[in-house]
């Protein structure tokens, strides 16, 4: 997974009037599964 510390939602959020990047990680935490990774290393 990427991680993009400045993703531009600005213009999204300020026609839409909603936090977007608050509601990405909000859905993140209720449905990631813990202890599962798709990775084949440690992580």
């Amino acid at each position: 997974m990427e991680v993009n510390s400045s993703p531009g939602l600005e213009g999204i959020e300020a026609a839409s009037g909603k936090d977007i990047a608050d509601q990405i990680i909000d859905f993140i935490e209720k449905n990631a599964k813990p202890n599962r990774t798709q990775t084949k290393g440690q992580g």
